[in-house]
């Protein structure tokens, strides 16, 4: 799989995304691209990185491209700040340490007993691209929760966990656990929304209401 490693590959990758979404009225994370309601699964000429950021973006959520750890912390930074979040938790241990070592206190490990959380940030399994999902499972701490407890959920994506459909992803995931599979592996797409009350479409009622997706490139 092609890793990016330059500023100018992640220009190529967003403008190709923002080519591909046109006139789309769901939000972006950039605010110069706008998105046209094409079907959901986008062209499969892309690569699967791309193809992976379109159609996430597709189903409503806010994707954020992170060349390096480093890029990761300040964009992560960012959003808290203007989100004003007071509490998030956190349970990727190596980013948890990144923070600590630039002593930036905005995460807290999702070991703390907290249960009102105003987002959670967690790693995933595998992000499938042609459907722009995250595959997740018990195996992983609040791999039960994240997805139907917070209010927003920041899911980190890393380059090497890219796969092209559901069945990839379940062949990965039988590779990394053998005959010990989790008791539970759930597949998310986008935010949570029904049109059970009057047809009427709402956002946010089964679990988060905002989803974002921090890709990273490099995580040394």
């Amino acid at each position: 799989m092609p890793i990016y490693r330059t500023s100018i590959a992640r220009e190529n990758i967003l403008a190709r995304i923002r080519k591909e979404l046109g006139n789309e009225q769901l939000p972006m994370p950039y605010p110069d691209a706008e998105i046209n309601h094409n079907p959901v699964f986008a062209s499969e000429d892309l690569l699967d990185e791309e193809l992976f950021a379109l159609n996430f973006s597709k189903t409503g959520g806010k994707f954020v491209y992170c060349d390096n750890e480093q890029e990761l912390i300040e964009n992560l930074c960012l959003l808290i700040g203007a989100q004003e979040w007071k509490t998030v938790l956190c349970n990727n241990t190596r980013l948890l340490r990144l923070f600590a070592n630039n002593k930036i206190d905005l995460l807290h490990n999702a070991n703390t007993a907290v249960e009102d959380a105003d987002a959670c940030v967690t790693d995933c399994e595998f992000a499938v691209s042609r459907t722009g999902s995250f595959l997740f499972s018990s195996r992983q701490q609040m791999g039960r929760t994240s997805t139907v407890f917070y209010p927003v959920h920041i899911v980190l994506v890393f380059a090497d966990q890219v796969v092209h459909d559901i069945d990839d992803g379940m062949t990965e995931l039988r590779k990394k656990y053998g005959a010990q599979l989790p008791s539970m592996i759930s597949l998310a797409t986008g935010p949570s929304r029904t049109a059970d009350i009057e047809k009427t479409l709402v956002v946010g009622v089964h679990g988060p209401k905002e989803v974002y997706c921090f890709f990273v490139n490099s995580f040394a």
